[in-house]
């Protein structure tokens, strides 16, 4: 065979065993073979993959949805592999192809990758190679074609000239009134991000008639996707279009007979108000407002509910207070006794960021009962939520008035049976203990954050130790003498190694607050006595604290102290226990080199 032969043979090659993975029965193969194409096209070069891998890509497009998913990515990202953006167009017909096939998701990917050449196309180019494509696409015969052709006119649009610009609104309105659903959807869909690249003064009379036609269509799931067109649209037009021609539109959707229009309302809700509450009444909008809070579906209500603080925030400053107060909250009332869980754990987690808006005063009068009866409600999420927002009301109405309205009910959550709720409790510790001060809280909360410590979830215990540092470095070092070691000692005797070792964890979060004479006088002999421990657990964490207790003292008082707990436990006969032993032995001979480092001025 000759040399010439032979390098013809080579070149095949790549082609050959693509053909051949392509062609085997394992999807798992052809899916491998579609992931190196890009390597393949590097071996065979630009012009070999224009003229040969390329058509025969276009011409197998027949696989599993798996395989054309992975193609229709691959193909997004081949310009430079087919020449570069004078030679991209070789790619559209695959992708036009891939376009087509009935998978949704590969229809999506193929858009999404004719979206990203069609920036690396020339303005002639688009027209003379893509322009075609998507007039192929958005006349098929095919619905799949057409709803394919929807995500593709705002790439295109701006860099053509006038005449085509006039023909792609034409083909867009078409796409508009098309008789099937899912192109219409798709239409809807994309008809804000169309508005968006159009010359401002030719929005209305391009595509506000296809806005009109599609949010009265007689299918709920092609009328919900207006919403966000009606907001795009509103965004883009002057304050005397957007009176006249979106806030109808609007305001129309707000009373649509379908629930799933109303919620994508509510999801919008916001967006909405920007785009509508300067230029509409403002006691308007809350009456439109206020309707979906008393929607018949829950899942509507759930959604406004949600946007509740977020709204009443928008509201004009001098209108605020009033429309809260006469409007918001008459209905947030009812809200507290819904049918639904889910609404109610949605009020609870806004209600109270409505606090700062209206004052101490109606705080007090109108907030604190709601809140009060969210804090009872039999649904933990409820409890939850509503504990998670008490930071709030204490910064309007104050550590008294707190004591006295709501104390008596987290106290009682304090024993709450769902566990997530005693945490949210045991969370908010520090931050009510710095409002109320220490003596109010060694009498009245102290004993819970005691009780917390030996709690049957170790969540709950975990996060008492944690506290415990976080109340000692508010109140001092000898506060945490006086109120916790006391009970440090209780733990380190009880008859449960669970609770020796909750002893061990509180004492590290001790020693981080607390000073070396503080630690050698009431920590180290707790620690020393639980170096003796008869479970080898209580001994390996004993080892563990020894390290981390170490931190915090001086280089001498390692060696004198430290040091011999460490080799005693590095004779143990467990070996989880010597393990630890050693690896707090090595941590400890770095925190000598950084000590006597500091002492002598080595950084």
């Amino acid at each position: 065979m000759s040399a010439v032969e032979e390098n013809t043979d080579d070149s095949l090659y790549p082609i050959a065993v693509l053909i051949d993975e392509l062609r085997n029965e394992d999807v798992t193969l052809r899916l491998n073979s579609i992931r190196k194409l890009s390597t393949i096209a590097l071996a065979l070069g630009v012009e070999r993959t224009r003229n040969e891998l390329i058509q025969f890509l276009t011409d197998t497009i027949y696989d599993e949805d798996e395989v054309l998913l992975v193609l229709a990515e691959q193909l997004g990202n081949f310009t430079p592999l087919v020449g570069g953006p004078d030679h991209v167009h070789c790619l559209l017909l695959p992708l036009e192809n891939l376009a087509t096939v009935e998978e949704t998701v590969v229809r999506d990917k193929a858009v999404e990758s004719l979206r990203k050449i069609a920036d690396k196309h020339s303005s002639q180019s688009l027209e003379e190679h893509f322009v075609p494509m998507l007039r192929r696409l958005a006349t098929g015969d095919w619905f799949t074609s057409r709803t394919s052709a929807c995500g593709l006119f705002s790439v295109v649009y701006p860099r053509v000239s006038p005449a085509i610009k006039t023909e792609l609104k034409s083909m867009f309105r078409t796409l508009c009134r098309d008789d099937t659903p899912m192109v219409r959807r798709a239409a809807a869909a994309k008809l804000g991000e169309f508005a968006k690249v159009f010359e401002k003064s030719a929005v209305v009379e391009g595509l506000h008639s296809s806005l009109t036609d599609l949010h009265v269509d007689e299918q709920d799931s092609v009328r919900l996707l207006t919403v966000e067109s009606a907001i795009a649209f509103g965004t883009l037009l002057d304050k005397a279009n957007k009176k006249k021609l979106v806030e109808p539109i609007l305001i129309e959707l707000f009373d649509d007979k379908s629930w799933r229009v109303r919620y994508m309302v509510a999801e919008k809700l916001i967006e909405i108000q920007n785009v509508l509450g300067e230029d509409m009444d403002a006691n308007h909008l809350v009456a439109l407002y206020t309707n979906l809070l008393k929607d018949p579906e829950g899942e509507v209500r759930c959604a406004a509910t949600q946007r509740l603080q977020e709204f009443a925030v928008n509201l004009p400053e001098d209108k605020r207070q009033s429309i809260i107060c006469s409007q918001l909250l008459t209905v947030a009332k009812e809200l507290v006794t819904d049918g639904n869980q889910l609404v109610k754990s949605e009020l609870a987690g806004v209600i109270m960021g409505l606090a700062p808006l209206i004052g101490k005063d109606q705080t007090v009068s109108e907030l604190l009962p709601i809140y009060m009866q969210l804090l009872n409600d039999q649904t933990p999420e409820v409890r939850l939520n509503i504990i998670s927002s008490l930071d709030k009301v204490n910064e309007v109405i104050g550590a008294a008035q707190l004591s006295t309205s709501l104390l008596p009910a987290i106290v009682g959550l304090a024993e709450d049976g769902k566990w997530r709720v005693r945490l949210a409790i045991v969370q908010f510790m520090p931050l009510l203990a710095s409002q109320l001060g220490q003596e109010f809280f060694d009498e009245k909360l102290l004993p819970l954050c005691l009780n917390w410590l030996t709690d049957h979830v170790f969540s709950i215990r975990e996060a008492s130790t944690l506290i415990m540092k976080e109340l000692t470095q508010k109140f001092g070092g000898q506060w945490a003498s006086t109120n916790i070691i006391p009970k440090m000692q209780k733990l380190q005797k009880d008859t449960n190694y669970l609770q020796r070792m909750t002893c061990l964890f509180c004492l590290n979060t001790l020693s981080d607050a607390m000073t070396q004479e503080q630690i050698l006088k009431e920590i180290m002999p707790i620690v020393k006595d639980l170096v003796e421990d008869d479970v080898p657990n209580v001994r390996f964490n004993a080892a563990k604290s020894l390290k981390r207790i170490g931190k915090n003292l001086s280089a001498a008082t390692l060696t004198a102290e430290v040091k011999p707990l460490l080799e005693k436990l590095g004779k143990d006969t467990d070996f989880d226990v010597r393990y630890f032993a050693e690896e707090a032995r090595n941590g400890w001979s770095w925190l000598v080199i950084e000590h006597i480092a500091s002492q002598i001025g080595i950084s």
